[in-house]
């Protein structure tokens, strides 16, 4: 057979070239399940210790799930990364052989099994878990050019606005925000907390309680008695909104009757969630 392709050399070629374009067409219409996984799967795990250092993130929230993260089919590697702003992340690498929705709903299971062994903070705050790797697809940047919105502006209209969208779409596992949204910052004096013989605790104690959605009741629901005619839903104060209202929070009652709150012991503002981040583009505020 060698012998007859050696003495016809164009009818080699004419073959060759048409084997080369048969494959050349067939790629537009290979399904892309045929398609050969080359990245590995990868489960992401975050969550977020307010406050805490490194070295306490890493022994109280990254450890813990470190060692809860056993016994999980197709395992390969796993790394994680404990960082002095409080956040916590653990990224699993399975084998190729591994399904990656089995693989999330394992880890998830597993997380489950550790969770109550976390932090109570990290507990309110959640621990996601995404189908994500940590590299970088694309990097989007919001400007203000004419200098009307800050940085805060701009990353708490992300936040809130695109975010969640940018999320849905097919391909996305997760995104992250150079930046930080709105919150009521509450700058607590040491000394303040001295005089009126309270601690931080007393302080987070009372913002929980007195800042609280509550589901008020009706008035004339059924059993009602007879004759009665009038219902009608009960609206409660909802939460917080602004510093004045934050400012009037009730910590303490003194002997004399006086009341102490939470203006008298600490400084209350609508600040950044977080000032560990601080993004600009060409000197112009953005996101």
């Amino acid at each position: 057979m060698s012998r007859f392709f050696i003495d016809r050399p164009i009818f080699a070629w004419v073959i060759a070239i048409v084997i080369m374009l048969a494959g050349a067409l067939s790629i537009l219409t290979l399904s892309i399940s045929q398609y050969p996984q080359i990245a590995p799967t990868t489960v992401s795990i975050n969550a977020t210790y307010p406050g805490a250092d490194a070295a306490t993130v890493e022994n109280s929230v990254t450890k813990v799930i470190e060692q809860g993260m056993t016994g999980i089919d197709n395992l390969d590697y796993m790394t994680s990364t404990s960082t002095s702003t409080g956040q916590a992340s653990i990224s699993l690498t399975f084998t190729n052989k591994a399904d990656s929705d089995v693989a999330q709903m394992q880890v998830q299971n597993k997380l489950q099994l550790v969770t109550a062994q976390l932090p109570q903070t990290v507990q309110s705050t959640g621990i996601t878990v995404s189908k994500s790797t940590s590299n970088f697809l694309m990097v989007v940047g919001f400007v203000s050019t004419d200098g009307k919105l800050n940085s805060n502006d701009l990353a708490d209209y992300v936040a809130s606005t695109l975010n969640d969208t940018l999320k849905r779409i097919e391909g996305v596992g997760n995104t992250q925000i150079f930046g930080s949204g709105y919150a009521m910052r509450i700058w607590v004096d040491p000394d303040k907390l001295a005089k009126y013989q309270l601690m931080v605790n007393d302080v987070t104690t009372a913002i929980e309680s007195q800042n609280s959605q509550v589901s008020a009741g009706q008035l004339g629901a059924l059993p009602q008695r007879k004759g009665q005619q009038l219902n009608a839903t009960v609206t409660a104060k909802s939460r917080l909104q602004t510093p004045e209202q934050f400012n009037n929070i009730i910590l303490k009652s003194q002997s004399d009757g006086s009341l102490v709150r939470l203006n008298d012991v600490a400084t209350v503002e609508l600040g950044a969630e977080s000032y560990t981040t601080s993004s600009t583009y060409n000197g112009h505020p953005s996101a």
